[in-house]
């Protein structure tokens, strides 16, 4: 489903997919389960690439580093409220964050917005995400 989505539009770059053994071990790391849209696309390709290198959807491995950074990064926690809450998984390339909540678990799409970590609803699904993601121009179609 999701290979069919993405390619529905051009200059979108799919990857391999990444096996159950790879999302396990970040489940397992980041102590909280992947949200079941997240898991299935990349059970089909390793995260998407936009138009000018902008990763929709991080790979995997990109995934993982990100959330452990965020999570643990002594000067984010002077700065911004906690993100043990969120699962990132891919950004607009400009700094801002796309996130799903995890506690309590929604399937639905949050932007963190670096410059006043507010935490804005986007999105009622990935599917709708990656519509208006992929099919925009600009890095700010969530604005």
């Amino acid at each position: 489903m999701w290979r069919e989505l993405a390619s529905e539009y051009p200059e979108v770059e799919l990857r391999d997919p990444v096996g159950p053994d790879a999302l396990t071990a970040i489940e397992e790391q980041l102590g909280q389960p992947l949200p079941a849209p997240l898991r299935e696309l990349l059970m089909e390709t390793d995260g998407i690439e936009a138009s000018y290198g902008t990763e929709v959807v991080w790979t995997a491995e990109k995934t993982l580093e990100e959330n452990h950074a965020f999570r643990n990064n002594e000067q984010f926690r002077n700065l911004y409220m906690p993100f043990e809450s969120l699962m990132f998984f891919g950004d607009n390339g400009g700094g801002d964050q796309f996130a799903f909540v995890r506690t309590p678990a929604r399937d639905e799409i949050f932007v963190w917005d670096h410059e006043t970590d507010s935490r804005t609803w986007v999105a009622s699904s990935l599917e709708s995400y990656l519509r208006s993601a992929l099919g925009r121009d600009g890095e700010d179609w969530y604005r």
